[in-house]
């Protein structure tokens, strides 16, 4: 005789688990890798396995020492070594990419209580943390193929410090300077396509950051197009596409609703713009996002749908 078992909701078992969503970007990011790999050689095969080998060895060493079930099988730990590995320089030393792994894992996920409780973007908290250390190492780039060390020759930096406007076509394809995994727009975007046709990411946040940015953008240039660039150059430069498709769209650390969602790529796309223009720094995502997850609680406590039959105003 079959027993009936009783159990607390939810009831209804999905296939999408933490496991399947990870396969999900990591697949995504392979045209982004492959990307960065072409255009910057072994540097960014050496600083993709620094920061891998940072991220899963300190993954697997706290859970081990804290007595707890390892769970590297899940692979958040592999897309938070990748991720932080393609936001940063090609041309950055490899201990130190092997460290902010180290940093991103212990720091940005474990002390937290791991996967699911941190309030940052791990990878990015990582990198927040290397750029603030190590500020020379962080804007030290290499130029694609030859692989020639140079400092602040970003197209963001060339058009902010230099008003020199890189080629849209460069700036898609990705023959340009800049971190391994920003490097090809078009390659972004086909992890984004793949994002969304795998139901992975919810298509709120990316839109509405970068919708936030081409508007903006957009205006300032009509004010005076001598001053400031076009709305094109701002998504396909620097870290927007990236930030916007894969570290925005964290499920862990951005909204859960759908209005909260809005709220938040906007607040993205007003930050990343304030600091592009008025800043002392050519790029802002990174800091864009990291303000905007401090926020996430607070924009999920205000947006969360009324219970059915509660009256507005009223306390649950």
């Amino acid at each position: 005789m079959k027993k009936l078992a009783i159990s607390v909701s939810p009831h209804i078992v999905s296939p999408v688990d933490t496991r399947y969503m990870m396969k999900g970007v990591l697949i995504a990011l392979l045209p982004a890798i492959c990307a960065g790999v072409w255009f910057f050689r072994l540097r960014a095969v050496g600083v993709i396995l620094a920061s891998l080998a940072g991220c899963v060895v300190t993954e697997y060493l706290l859970q081990r020492f804290r007595g707890r079930k390892i769970r590297i099988d899940d692979m958040s730990a592999v897309v938070t070594g990748i991720l932080l590995a393609l936001v940063l320089s090609p041309a950055i030393p490899l201990w130190m990419a092997f460290l902010g792994g180290v940093f991103a894992i212990a720091l940005g996920k474990e002390v937290f209580g791991g996967l699911g409780h941190n309030i940052f973007n791990p990878a990015l908290l990582a990198r927040a943390f290397l750029m603030a250390a190590f500020p020379v190492a962080l804007t030290t780039w290499s130029r694609p193929i030859t692989l020639d060390a140079v400092t602040t020759a970003t197209p963001l930096g060339l058009a902010k410090f230099d008003g020199v406007m890189t080629p849209y076509a460069d700036l898609f394809l990705g023959n340009i300077g800049g971190c391994i995994g920003e490097t090809s727009s078009l390659a972004i975007l086909l992890g984004l396509a793949y994002l969304l046709h795998k139901k992975v990411i919810d298509y709120r946040i990316p839109a509405s950051y970068l919708l936030t940015v081409f508007v903006f953008a957009g205006v300032l240039h009509l004010v005076d197009a001598d001053k400031f660039m076009p709305p094109l150059f701002h998504l396909l430069a620097g870290g927007l596409m990236i930030g916007a498709v894969f570290m925005a769209t964290d499920p862990v650390t951005s909204p859960i609703t759908a209005r909260g969602r809005w709220i938040f790529g906007i607040g993205c796309g007003l930050i990343t713009m304030i600091i592009r223009i008025w800043g002392g720094l050519p790029e802002g995502v990174m800091y864009s996002i990291l303000l905007m997850n401090a926020c996430t609680p607070i924009i999920n406590k205000f947006t969360r749908p009324r219970r059915f039959g509660l009256e507005k105003g009223r306390k649950a």
